[in-house]
């Protein structure tokens, strides 16, 4: 299997001198051609700023990032990114979301996403006659119109509701094997990690570096009752444990039942 993406010893910081923040130390990551790769981890552990380097919108300050065997140096149409926010035009509607220069061809790339992406119906509705999560379909099929090799999603459900989260989370799965992409997944959940990914790369914080990295024992083809399965349940328990271990939440934690004890009425 070739390799998508390769991080060899990748190393980002922000600032200079005394004032200077390593978000990224030391990262080494590949994922292959066709991988669903999820990124986990508290907050300021790196996840999104990873992202954004292998997109090619963050400069790195040491080390390699590959796409296809060639050096990220910015940019490239291998590569579409998908952020929570939707970041759609509010003055086009949403088949006049498309970016290509050809526009036979953008139509008809088009009319396909949006029979994916159950847009047909509202091809011509604007962004604000839109629910989140439809804005969040719309934004992902612009994303796509280009064919990436490669696509970026950082938290793209975040905002959305349980229930709708679960419906995009099928979508996602489903779109990604019909396109041949690989994905790359930013996100604070670890059901979602799990459910999407094939697999997990927990990432630590202060410096943000790659922790560990775990295979999901998990059939391809992905059904929500697959949550209730012990090896799912398992494997969050683990995730979860290894997050609160790395970022200092455990030690958090016992300090606060210490204290509440300690307050409790009839303790001195």
């Amino acid at each position: 299997m070739s390799m998508a993406v390769q991080c060899k010893g990748v190393w980002k910081t922000f600032g200079s001198g005394a004032a200077a923040v390593t978000a990224l130390q030391d990262i080494d990551l590949a994922v292959e051609d066709g991988e669903f790769v999820t990124l986990v981890g508290a907050s300021g552990c790196g996840k999104s700023t990873l992202l954004r380097t292998i997109a090619g919108i963050e400069s790195h300050n040491a080390g390699e990032i590959l796409v296809g065997g060639v050096p990220v140096n910015g940019p490239g149409v291998d590569r579409a990114m998908v952020f929570q926010n939707y970041s759609l035009y509010p003055w086009l509607t949403v088949k006049g979301e498309r970016t290509s220069a050809d526009v036979e061809v953008a139509s008809g790339r088009a009319d396909a996403l949006l029979s994916v992406m159950g847009l047909t119906g509202v091809a011509d509705a604007y962004p604000n006659q839109l629910s989140g999560g439809m804005q969040q379909r719309v934004a992902i099929a612009r994303a796509l119109m280009s064919r990436p090799r490669i696509l970026l999603m950082d938290e793209p459900f975040g905002a959305l509701d349980a229930q709708t989260r679960e419906v995009m989370h099928d979508l996602i799965l489903h779109v990604s094997r019909l396109e041949h992409c690989t994905v790359i997944f930013v996100t604070h959940d670890v059901e979602e990690a799990i459910y999407l990914g094939q697999r997990v790369v927990l990432m630590a914080p202060r410096p943000g570096r790659v922790d560990t990295v775990y295979a999901v024992p998990l059939a391809p083809e992905r059904s929500q009752e697959m949550k209730l399965h012990s090896a799912f349940l398992g494997l969050k328990t683990a995730i979860l444990e290894r997050i609160r271990a790395t970022s200092g939440m455990k030690t958090d934690l016992e300090l606060l039942q210490r204290l509440s004890r300690t307050s409790a009425p009839g303790k001195s």
